[in-house]
Formats: structure tokens, C-alpha cells, sequence
């Protein structure tokens, strides 16, 4: 096998010529995307679906860093805030209407432990899955390996190292289960403030009220 077909295995490869060259190509588009008229939303939105290869209302404020593009894949209504990171050597999935705060960084890519296997350049990947409706708050990280079930929050500044079950909240360093998110949690806006009326008329109005 050559280290193309080694890394999309998720077995050891090195980033040869080959493994750059298809790199090289999503640094083009990145780029373009990076010093783009931050205003231009339609144009942002175009460049987006030549990144990934497809997008149903997804948009990224830039700047926004992954390897490759290809390995990503997004659901509806995909937002991610400024200097969004994903390292996407594996693949990533994404469900539908996920939120991402500033600084989120979704790592697939690791190194051996062992300095001397380390040193010879062999890396590898693992896949990363996050499920519909989660919101990932500012300046978390998301581990090689890891799935984050639909309807999760997690918050600022987690580092998730393992899986985090649906429904949950989860936050810290490592990312643990704070606790699962209720039918009392609906009309919830900040800690124990409420919607207000008109606001939460406007929900009710539009079919997200339950």
C-alpha cells in the first residue's frame, strides 16, 4: 500500500510527497477563503462547498485551518465561529445544526509515543463523529477517536478525550458528564434565567417549542 491508502486505513503512514501534494490543495482554497471579504457571506458559502465537496447552509467564519477538506463532512445548518481548527487526516462527520464557538480544534492526527518510533515519521488518524443538535463551546478540543453523541454541550475549554453519551452536558479537563439535559432545560437562556415571553412566544410560533 502506498501511505494514501496506509492513512485512510487509519493505519501508520508518513506524510510523504503524495500525502502533501493532496494537502497543498486544500491550502489553495484555504487561502483564498482566509483573505476573503469577511462580509462576502454568499461568496464564503460558495468556497465552502469547494472545500468539503458538499454544504446545505454551512458557513465558518474565517480564518479556518483543516488539512484537507475532502475528510470532512457536515450536516445542515453547520456554523463554526472564528479560528476553527480540524485536523482532519481521518475522517470527521458532523450532524446537523452543530454549533462551534471560537477556537474549537478537532484533532484525528497522532504521533507514537516513543520518541525513537516517533522520529521516524510514522503518524496515524482516527475518526472523529459528532452527532445532531451539539454545541461545543469556546476553545475546546476534540481528541483522535472520539464521538460526541447528538443533543450534547460541550463547554469552554474541555479537552474530550473519551465519548460523551447523548443528552449530555459535559465540560472539563479531561471532559467528564456534568449532567444530562432535561425537558426542565427548555426554556432555559443562562444558568436559571428563563426565555422571556415574547421571545419564547416567537419559538413556540415557529414549531421549536416542543
Amino acid at each position: 500500500m502506498d501511505h494514501i491508502e496506509r492513512r485512510d486505513k487509519d493505519m501508520a503512514y508518513i506524510s510523504d510527497s503524495a500525502v502533501m501534494n493532496q494537502q497543498a490543495e486544500s491550502r489553495k482554497i484555504l487561502q483564498y477563503l482566509n483573505c476573503m471579504d469577511r462580509s462576502d457571506y454568499p461568496g464564503i458559502m460558495k468556497v465552502l462547498k469547494a472545500l468539503f465537496g458538499k454544504s446545505d447552509h454551512a458557513f465558518v467564519n474565517p480564518p479556518f485551518y483543516c488539512d484537507y477538506g475532502f475528510n470532512i463532512e457536515i450536516g445542515k445548518n453547520f456554523f463554526a465561529n472564528y479560528n476553527c481548527t480540524i485536523i482532519d487526516v481521518a475522517k470527521v462527520t458532523i450532524g446537523d445544526n452543530c454549533l462551534f464557538a471560537p477556537n474549537v480544534s478537532i484533532y484525528t492526527a497522532g504521533h507514537p509515543v516513543h520518541p525513537d518510533t516517533r522520529n521516524s515519521r510514522y503518524e496515524y488518524g482516527k475518526p472523529v463523529t459528532i452527532g445532531d443538535n451539539v454545541w461545543i463551546g469556546g476553545n475546546a478540543v476534540v481528541l483522535p477517536g472520539v464521538t460526541i453523541g447528538s443533543n450534547c454541550v460541550i463547554g469552554a475549554g474541555s479537552v474530550v478525550t473519551r465519548d460523551v453519551p447523548p443528552w449530555s452536558i459535559a465540560a472539563g479537563n479531561p471532559c467528564r458528564v456534568i449532567r444530562e439535559i432535561t425537558e426542565a432545560d427548555r426554556k432555559k437562556l443562562f444558568k436559571d434565567e428563563e426565555i422571556d415571553a415574547e421571545a419564547w412566544e416567537d419559538i413556540v410560533s415557529r414549531g421549536f417549542g416542543g
